[in-house]
This record gives C-alpha cells, structure tokens and sequence, in this order.
C-alpha cells in the first residue's frame, strides 16, 4: 500500500489543466455555475478567452497607456487591496495623491502651485465634468448674488470628447459646440462672440483634439475674452481639456502658453493613464485657487473614519493607479518625461513625413506642434476604396488605426488618426508603414464600390 493516496479528480492540482471536465464543457456565460474550478484551470480557461482580444501594443487609435515597467505592475499588484477613497485606513496613499496634485500644479504653472486644490478621478472624462460642476456652481453663485436667472447656462467648445456632451446632458447644460469652419480643425477666437453670452459657464480648449491632435490656440482665446469682458463686461472662464497635451506640452512644447500662467485658465483636467504613462484609471482635475472649487461641491464623510473631505462622481476606487502615477514621477522626472515625448514626437513627425509621400493621401496633421499623432485624408481622386477599407485591411495584420469623419460642418471630411505613445517604436511604426502601403497596393488592385466598411472604434 502507498504512503500517500492521491485522487485524480477535477479539483486536484496534479491533473493536467486541458484534461479536467471543467475544459470539456462551455464556459458558464449567464449563470453562475453549481460548482467551483481549480483556480490554475479557471485562470488558464479565463486567460484562453482573452487571446481574442486585440494585441494591445498594436492599437493605435487609443490614447491610453499599453506599456508599463515592471515595477509598476509590482506596485499595481501591491496596491491591490487599497481603497483611495478611505483616507484614514490608507493615509499615505492619501498622501501621495496630495503630492501628485501639487507636482502637477507646478507643472502646469500655478501661481501658488503648494496651495491650490485639485483631485485625482478615474480618467479625464471624469476630471473634466468636476471642472463642468465647479463653473457652473461658480457662475450660478454669481448670478443669483446678482438677482438674476440661473435657468440656462451654457458652456462654449469646439470639437470636444464626448465627455463634454455627457457633461451637458448630465448636468443639464446647453453645450455649444462651434462648428468647424473652413480648414479649421479647433476652436478659433474670432468664434467666441457669436457664442458666448451672460449665460456662458465658461469656454473650453483643448489642448490636443481628440479628432486631429491639434492644440486649440489658448492663449489667444483668452485674449479674445478678455476683449469681451472689455466690451461687454462678460467675466467668462476657461477650462482646459489637457487629457492628452497636459503631460506632453509642459516637456517638449514650453513655448506654448496654454496652462496657469494665463489669469483666465481657472480649471485643467488631465489623463493620468494616456501621455501621463500610468495605467488605466487614473485622471486629474487641478483648479488654479481654492476659491476656484465651489465649497458646496465638496463632502464631507466620517463614517469611513476620520473627517474626509471628497469632490468625486463616484467613491470607492483602487489606490493603484496613483501610486504608480507617483512612481513615474519619481522614476522619470522632467528629464524622463522629455525625452520619452521628444521621442514620441519624433516618430509622428517621421510617420507624417512618410505617409505624405503616399499619393492617395493628404495630410491634415503632420505632427508637428501637437501631440505624437498623426492625422490624414484621402485625396479626392476616386480610388476605389475608402479609410474604413484600409483600416479593416490592416486589422487583418493586428494593427487598430481609427477612421471616422471630422466633426459638424466638415462631416464629409473622413480622416484616419495614428497617436504615437509610450512604447510604440520606430521600428514598430516601419512595420505599421508597410502594412498600410501593402493594403494600399491591395485595394488598389480590388476596388470595392459598394464599400460598408463603418468606423469601428472610440476617441477613448
């Protein structure tokens, strides 16, 4: 007889993951199962499903981070178990986002950069209505101290992420999204008195489109309200929409005022998790002064432990992304962060200068004096196929690149975006090069007339 007595049965970590009867059966989809699954086998079960996903690296349509050092998911798996929201329990995570917001309130230029107010959210869409809620509680107080209706405001943008229209609709704001006139890919000052009125919560630029990468011109919209407020004694604030340029204009782009530094910049949200380079969920709303956050906004919750003050849409949520947010700081520094910009810049500006050589194509943004992004249009010419062909063509291959058209007024104009992130190579970028001149040739060579190719992606 055996010393040890071991029994092959579905539980059992000796038998092969492939051979036990959970792997012989459809995996449960609307039901939770009777029964539990050795957690190697659930894992792998699990993990099988998940190779049908895209290949991360090779999305070039999204924006946010696909590339972290090791050390990071360290510190992510570290702080698993970290709830942010419960400052008493986790004071030094606590701390940490305290010094991210103030790290980024330099940055960006604060006059008083160790006094202002600002918070970490779970992405720049959620960053960006906190800003919303703070001018349109500023500019209610104000009005109501004036005896006059609070019963419509409005906020002023030009082509915004669809965060901002949520933020209208939410929040029961009318937005005025200026349509695109011309050649022109963003907002222009020359826009803002026909639509701005006494009822304008405020002005948004962005500081990267989402549709093009362009930078909206935010010192000269200042200039321009500050014309206004001249003329028709109209105090109107601007939001900045950093999402992306927020961690890429202050490092290789110094020459462009866009942040603090101009008085009428009150409020600026930014995306930890897209050129920040910290993992997904994390964003950051920062206001210039105190005074800048309506008090009433904040709140105040003890029954976590504690007094803790909170300007959020939502409460608990992981610590992670913070830490890791501080890390990169730490790890990176100005220098760092320079030159993975510089770098990242300097390959959408290679690719923009490569894909202009291709005749089918027409560029619309090279690259330079924006974010690392590239954007461009087909030529007018008939050439038998559009941009949602070409990008289903190259997904064959892997590689996601978004197609869609620009926004109202130039509707009929469709473009095709490539961003340049953190970890995306030259040498990457050849091999996206090849494979777009190698779908080209093919399409070229098998027209489809009746084409219903459709865009297939978000501005996430």
């Amino acid at each position: 007889m055996p010393i040890h007595h071991v029994k092959l049965d579905e539980q059992s970590t000796l038998k092969d993951i492939y051979a036990t009867p959970a792997s012989t059966r459809h995996l449960p989809k609307y039901r939770m199962p009777d029964e539990g699954t050795e957690p190697h086998a659930a894992y792998s079960l699990v993990r099988d499903e998940l190779l049908l996903d895209g290949n991360a690296r090779q999305n070039l349509a999204t924006f946010c981070t696909t590339w972290v050092e090791d050390e990071v998911k360290q510190l992510m798996t570290d702080a698993i178990d970290k709830n942010m929201i419960d400052k008493d329990e986790y004071p030094q995570t606590a701390e940490i986002e305290n010094r991210c917001v103030h790290i980024l309130a330099e940055l960006w230029n604060a006059q008083k950069s160790w006094e202002t107010i600002g918070c970490s959210t779970t992405g720049s869409s959620e960053a960006a209505m906190l800003g919303g809620l703070a001018l349109k509680w500023k500019w209610r107080n104000r009005r109501e101290a004036e005896g006059k209706d609070t019963s419509k405001p409005n906020i002023v943008t030009g082509p915004v992420q669809i965060c901002w229209k949520k933020f209208a609709r939410y929040f029961d704001v009318e937005i005025r999204e200026v349509p695109l006139e011309d050649d022109a890919l963003g907002i222009q000052p020359k826009d803002l008195r026909k639509y701005c009125d006494e009822n304008t919560i405020g002005v948004v630029a962005t500081l990267g489109v989402t549709f093009t990468g362009i930078y909206e011109p935010v010192e000269a919209l200042a200039h321009e309200l500050d014309a206004i407020e001249r003329d028709l004694g109209l105090n109107i604030p601007i939001h900045v929409d950093a999402a992306s340029g927020g961690f890429v204009a202050p490092f290789i782009q110094q020459d462009i005022i866009w942040d603090f530094q101009i008085e009428r910049v009150r409020s600026i949200n930014a995306s930890g998790h897209k050129y920040g380079l910290a993992p997904l969920g994390v964003g950051w709303a920062i206001w210039a002064s105190k005074a800048d956050l309506p008090e009433e906004l904040i709140f105040n919750v003890d029954y976590l432990g504690g007094n803790m003050p909170t300007f959020a849409l939502n409460f608990s949520r992981p610590g992670g992304e913070i830490i890791a947010q501080y890390y990169n700081f730490l790890r990176l520094g100005r220098e760092g962060y320079t030159a993975i910009q510089q770098t990242c810049s300097d390959t959408a500006q290679w690719l923009g200068a490569e894909l202009a050589k291709i005749e089918q194509f027409e560029m619309v943004y090279d690259g330079h004096g924006g974010l690392p992004a590239v954007a461009y249009k087909l030529t007018d010419k008939d050439h038998g196929f559009t941009l949602y062909d070409l990008s289903e063509r190259v997904r064959m291959r892997g590689w996601q690149i978004a197609s869609y058209p620009l926004p109202q007024n130039r509707q009929e104009t469709v473009v095709q975006r490539i961003l340049i992130r953190h970890g995306v190579s030259r040498d990457l970028v050849q091999l996206l090069l090849e494979e777009i001149k190698r779908a080209i040739d093919h399409l070229s060579h098998n027209p489809i007339p009746n084409s219903t190719a459709k865009p297939g992606f978000n501005h996430g």
